[in-house]
């Protein structure tokens, strides 16, 4: 009896809970409610329950396993793409009753997730735990007909400074301009006097498309046609506010000092694109700004910051005549602002070097440098260069500028001195390929200094056999040209191929062949010429941009005689257009580079120093260096500080 006693005893276990004197008895045929709950958070997870998990609502009352899986996607609102981190204590259990913690996390971004806990009932009918289903397992605050929305808050976006450590690009007040295709009267009568209006301030704009726009939109639609800035839109305010149509919009952008400054340079900021977002999942939503080319694009995780964002549970809809509650936050992360990016520019030398281009229709470029450290003052490109930044990307030979990297060869190998006799024949025929001279020049036989002023190519090429197989490359990525270098963006830094044919060192020899170059290769020449030894040139300053070590030395003799010849260019020969220039001095070379088969297809070149500033000119497809190059060098130095 006894011993049956015991086996009877031992089939349900009973524990006494302390204080609330109540017991917690579970079955050994009973498995308890923890099966259940994990049951349950398998299938939030899964958005799909396992038909083992049952559910009723607070009054007992049955509710179908896929309505719940519909409430929590919809509960769960502007997170419901995302998948929770679940887990749960151990239940507690009262008689048919238990309750469980429940935690859950949810991961917003790649560094934030957001925890928190909420309360899990179950009720136990017969042998069956089933979970009583409320809104407020999701999250403490939700009830019916309510979900968690997500708010983000937009990180104030870093400056780009200038090299007096002020912001060259920070938030400016703008207009947007647009039409609202309702309440249009004439769209034609409309356009027409848009135009107008923005002609009147300089503004240049193709609103060819904007009727078709405005047909094809819905009637209460913003058709945007510019974004101003508050100074312009102030300009012509009384012209376009009233006519039948307009509408506008109040913001802020992230601007230049100009619409031109530095403008392909330093990128612009604008709305996310679906590309950019496809390209960066999870990292940006419709609406954020970001950076598009130039610094604002290189730097953007830097300028950009770390947006903010608040989880909210919105009060749930009420009628008309109810007073709507309040909007609950339940979760906040404050934004990071974005960090700023020092860079080298000088407005004043900018602004120069912009309004030398201003006129020039072809694609050009402008970059202006301080010889002494090697900081980049100004990178201009003009409007034909459709927004690209040749100063620093352009991939084109250097014609006759590069005449300089040859003659620091023969300099610096004591084969020439400036005084060396060197023909200037109509043409030079090496292995069967006739090289001329611009324009017919002949100067017959003249000194080194001559040929450099005049821009002989038919005494240079004849040089190539005293620059060695890999002389010219080898001189060449001692001014840096080539060489392994940055400047914080992305730059081409040259490619002069080392060995080829004598034909190719012929050609090469001034700046024809395979040849290629930048504005920004060209200018870095130049100051090594100038200081006597190359230097890395330097734009971005912080974050910091590795520097590699100085160039080897020139000669002093080699830097005289340089000096000595590019003046000449000046006084006597090709660059005369910047004789009498203001601010002392010009020392310079000229371009004319061929860059296909059709002789009268050039780029125009024009590089040199005056003090302490050294510059390089391009325009491409310019023709000769006299007739675009050099008048534009000459515009940019006397508008220059001096």
């Amino acid at each position: 009896m006894r011993n049956r006693r015991l086996r009877a005893l031992s089939v349900v276990t009973c524990t006494l809970l302390t204080g609330a004197l109540t017991a917690a008895c579970t079955s050994h045929d009973d498995p308890g409610p923890k099966a259940t709950v994990t049951a349950f958070l398998n299938g939030w997870t899964k958005h799909a329950f396992d038909p083992s998990v049952t559910f009723v609502d607070a009054s007992g009352a049955a509710v179908p396993s896929e309505t719940v899986a519909t409430q929590i996607t919809t509960l769960s609102g502007d997170l419901s793409k995302l998948t929770p981190s679940l887990s749960a204590a151990d239940p507690k259990v009262d008689k048919n009753t238990a309750t469980d913690t429940i935690t859950v996390a949810w991961p917003l971004t790649k560094t934030a997730a957001w925890t928190y806990q909420s309360v899990l009932t179950l009720s136990k009918s017969g042998k069956t735990w089933r979970v009583v289903w409320s809104p407020a397992i999701v999250e403490p605050h939700l009830v019916a007909n309510t979900k968690l929305k997500e708010i983000r808050t937009p990180a104030p976006r870093g400056s780009i400074l200038g090299g007096d450590g002020k912001p060259i690009v920070e938030a400016h007040q703008v207009v947007t301009v647009g039409i609202q295709p309702s309440q249009v009267k004439d769209i034609n009568s409309l356009v027409a006097s848009l135009n107008s209006a923005f002609t009147s301030v300089g503004l240049q704009l193709d609103l060819s498309g904007v009727p078709a726009q405005v047909q094809a939109a819905a009637p209460t639609a913003f058709v945007t046609v510019v974004t101003l800035r508050r100074e312009v839109y102030e300009q012509i305010r009384s012209q376009i506010h009233d006519l039948p149509g307009t509408v506008f919009r109040d913001g802020t952008q992230q601007l230049a000092p100009t619409r031109t400054f530095a403008r392909a340079l330093l990128g612009a900021v604008g709305d996310v694109t679906k590309e950019r977002m496809d390209a960066n999942p999870g990292r940006y939503q419709i609406g954020d700004q970001v950076g598009f080319g130039g610094i604002q694009q290189a730097y953007e995780d830097r300028l950009g910051g770390t947006p903010g964002f608040q989880v909210v549970v919105p009060p749930p809809p009420q009628p008309k005549d109810v007073t709507p509650g309040e909007t609950t936050v339940v979760f906040k992360v404050d934004p990071v602002a974005g960090q700023p990016v020092s860079t080298t520019l000088d407005v004043n030398y900018q602004n120069a070097a912009d309004s030398a281009l201003v006129s020039e229709a072809n694609p050009a470029a402008i970059i202006a440098m301080r010889i002494s450290d090697g900081k980049i003052l100004a990178v201009a490109n003009g409007p034909g260069a459709s927004g690209l930044n040749l100063a620093f990307t352009a991939q084109v030979p250097p014609g006759s500028t590069f005449k300089t990297v040859t003659a620091t060869n023969v300099l610096e190998s004591g084969a020439l001195t400036p005084q060396t006799v060197v023909n200037c024949p109509a043409s030079l025929n090496v292995g069967g390929r006739v090289f001329t001279n611009s324009e017919g020049e002949v100067l017959g036989p003249a000194p080194l200094i001559t040929d450099f002023a005049k821009s002989c190519n038919t005494a240079f090429a004849s040089l190539a056999p005293k620059l060695g197989a890999n002389g010219l490359s080898t001189t060449a990525a001692q001014l840096g040209i080539g060489g392994k270098w940055s400047v914080g963006v992305s730059a081409f830094t040259g490619s002069v191929p080392p060995d080829g044919s004598n034909i190719d060192q012929a050609a090469a020899a001034f700046g024809q062949g395979k040849t290629l170059v930048s504005p920004l290769a060209m200018i870095s020449a130049v100051g090594a010429v100038a200081r006597g030894h190359w230097s890395v040139p330097v734009l971005v300053t912080d974050p910091a941009v590795t520097k590699p070590a100085d160039g080897a030395p020139l000669k002093q003799t080699t830097v005289d005689d340089l000096k000595q010849m590019m003046r000449a260019v000046v006084t006597d020969g090709t660059g005369r257009g910047v004789l009498g220039v203001p601010g002392g001095p010009v020392f310079g070379k000229t371009g004319t580079a061929e860059f296909d088969s059709n002789p009268d297809h050039t780029h125009s070149w024009f590089i040199g120093y005056q003090g302490d500033i050294a510059f390089a000119v391009f325009v491409q497809n310019g023709g000769l260096s006299t007739k675009a190059a050099v008048p534009i060098a000459a515009k940019f130095l006397t508008a220059m500080p001096h």
